[in-house]
């Protein structure tokens, strides 16, 4: 009986475990994207916002602070309203109109409008919110409030 080498690995095949991640995020794209193809344009619910821009918040004893990622945008494209317990933002990214002489044009922006209702933790004192966007970043500073109102206050954005 002839000696034969052991080898208990031999018949492994190489194994990539990101590359299964790769693939599977590669399918879930896929998925997302033939789902949201047939949305309408226009006239869904879900049709008629482009992006959800992120936003933070942060409470000090005195003053909540909110900030929001609208790269892009012009303040004059924002509308802020603060009520007594939320504060609603909405805008409209426009596209640029580019044209490639070869035909080929790819865009991973996002254009369209876009609202955001953001809860607050308390009530706030609306008449005095100081608005600053800079950078393609939304600051609010909301001071707090003890009374309840039942009005709304719009707030202008500083223009440069």
């Amino acid at each position: 009986m002839p000696i034969t080498r052991w080898r208990p690995f031999g018949k492994i095949e190489q194994w990539e475990p990101f590359g299964d991640v790769d693939a599977l995020r590669r399918e879930m794209n896929n998925l997302l994207e033939q789902f949201t193809s047939n949305l309408p344009a226009g006239g869904g619910s879900l049709g008629n916002f482009a992006f959800m821009p992120s936003a933070e918040i942060n409470e000090t004893e005195d003053e909540i602070h909110l900030k929001l990622e609208v790269p892009g945008m012009k303040a004059d494209d924002l509308d802020i309203e603060v009520m007594d317990d939320a504060v609603s933002i909405k805008g409209e990214r426009k596209a640029e109109s580019k044209t490639e002489e070869n035909g080929n044009f790819r865009s991973e922006f996002h254009y369209g409008k876009f609202e955001r209702l953001i809860p607050m933790p308390t009530h706030v004192e609306k008449e005095n919110v100081v608005a600053e966007y800079k950078d393609g970043v939304l600051r609010l500073n909301i001071p707090k409030s003890t009374h309840k109102a039942k009005e709304t206050v719009k707030v202008k954005l500083p223009t440069a």
